[in-house]
């Protein structure tokens, strides 16, 4: 039975990687969360009445939940079946996917799958190869590997996930920020290309196969005509990587812009591609500096931070809008542009999450659903003016980067090793179906002061009359 038969219509877009096998995966479609608390909760009560121990030994005895959480979420993870599945995958062996060079790992052979988590560790250890495109296997995974939880990753989760999720200190973030991005510029432009902005690209067309260059030219311009940038108006821009949309807001809207980043690397690149853009150093420049110290006055008109927001963390998401609405002007606009999750999830979804904070965006927690950032805006006195959901867009962008990452393949693997090659590449391929498929998106959201006095007249745009 083909997809086509069982009703489901694949697409061939042009401004995409169009999926071959989207098929679902099993998720909280089928999971309860009412057992987990019985479980969880009903453990240590039943060692209490079996041992026939006092109440007063459940405090003592509850640390047990923590296996058994995660026992529940190991075996519902291995057991659960898919929901609503209409794809048919090709139903080939492993060994047709990826080459196993590990006597220790023979076991996954024939119909037999590997857990992905157990994949990509060993891949990236080169104890598996792959038999073709990654992006290509990775399509295809449904039909080679299990979504299954693994010691490793409960470890990572404990260990490191939850502590780091509740410190977020200067230097924590600090550390984890420039280990990332000062890594090395030419391993970034190696799959970023000559913008280097790090964060996803506009299509303007689906039937058309935009460069990457094209897409983040359309996102800067779209950016800047959303904050209705105008000239001499101050701007700021938190978490501005490179400092492209701080020097194409500069050069081409005259505003006052500034950018901060706790990168080095970036802090010089980007006052350098202020002088490409051939603006003066006394209207923009790059900050290298936390977000916590950068100073209240003079307040901003308008605010932009995209996907930095993530890395401030769950704990202290809305303090830092709290933070924001202070800088703001009364009449000024916030742009916030924040990957998310989504709330309709599947155990897939948690693995590429775990893998992502594990190995590309350490200490980036606060990569929620919508409706949780929507309520902190508004909790911090924002009002919400439009909402955009972009992850088909992040799918296009991050397809042209993989594209730029093989063909970069040598000259990272010569200087940077095959381990650190191999792990973009595993990023960059998954990450392309993750956010076409909706597993982690993307909002463009603009806010502005939920304030009486604020002119909402201005905001009215004609793209609501777009029909």
């Amino acid at each position: 039975m083909t997809s086509e038969a069982s009703g489901l219509k694949l697409k061939n877009w042009a401004s995409i990687k169009n999926p071959p096998y989207p098929a679902e995966g099993a998720g909280n479609q089928t999971f309860s969360f009412y057992t987990l608390l019985g479980i969880v909760l009903g453990g240590p009560l039943f060692l209490i009445i079996y041992f026939r121990l006092s109440l007063w030994f459940y405090p003592f005895l509850f640390p047990i939940s923590l296996p058994i959480f995660a026992g529940y979420f190991f075996l519902s993870s291995k057991y659960a079946t898919p929901y609503n599945n209409k794809v048919q995958l090709p139903g080939r062996k492993i060994e047709e996917y990826i080459s196993i060079k590990d006597s220790s790992l023979a076991a996954y052979s024939g119909r037999n799958k590997i857990p992905m988590e157990l994949f990509f560790e060993n891949y990236f250890d080169e104890k598996i190869d792959l038999c073709g495109d990654a992006l290509e296997i990775l399509e295809a995974r449904h039909d080679w590997a299990s979504f299954e939880f693994t010691m490793g990753q409960f470890k990572f989760f404990l260990t490191q996930w939850i502590p780091e999720t509740l410190i977020h200190s200067k230097k924590q973030d600090e550390n984890q920020v420039r280990d990332h991005y000062d890594r090395g510029d030419d391993f970034y432009a190696a799959f970023l290309g000559p913008r280097m902005v790090y964060t996803s690209g506009i299509i303007s067309d689906q039937n058309k196969r935009e460069t990457l260059e094209e897409m983040q030219d359309n996102k800067l311009k779209l950016v800047c005509e959303r904050m209705r940038m105008k000239e001499g108006e101050r701007h700021l821009d938190i978490g501005c990587g490179w400092g492209t949309l701080v020097a194409y807001a500069a050069k081409n809207y005259g505003v006052d812009s500034t950018g901060i980043t706790l990168g080095r690397n970036q802090t010089e690149f980007g006052n350098n591609r202020i002088k490409e853009f051939g603006v003066n150093g006394q209207q923009a420049r790059i900050v290298c500096m936390d977000y916590r110290d950068i100073p209240r006055s003079p307040k901003y008109h308008k605010i932009t931070c995209l996907e930095m927001a993530e890395h401030v963390g769950v704990r202290l998401f809305s303090t830092f809008l709290e933070q924001v609405r202070d800088m703001l002007e009364d009449d000024g606009l916030f742009f916030l542009q924040i990957a998310g999750l989504r709330r309709t999830w599947q155990y897939e979804d948690f693995i590429w999450g775990l893998f992502m904070a594990k190995y590309i965006f350490p200490g980036a927690d606060a990569s929620c659903p919508l409706g949780w950032v929507i309520d902190k805006l508004e909790v911090s006195g924002f009002e919400i003016q439009s909402v955009d959901t972009v992850g088909v867009h992040y799918s296009g962008t991050i397809w042209r980067w993989y594209q730029n990452w093989l063909k970069n393949k040598d000259t990272i693997t010569e200087k940077y090793g095959k381990r650190w090659y191999r792990i973009w590449e595993i990023f960059l391929a998954w990450s392309t179906i993750i956010s076409r498929q909706g597993s982690a998106t993307c909002y463009q959201i603009v806010a502005h002061k939920n304030l009486n006095a604020f002119d909402r007249v201005e905001l009215i745009s004609k793209r609501l009359l777009s029909f």
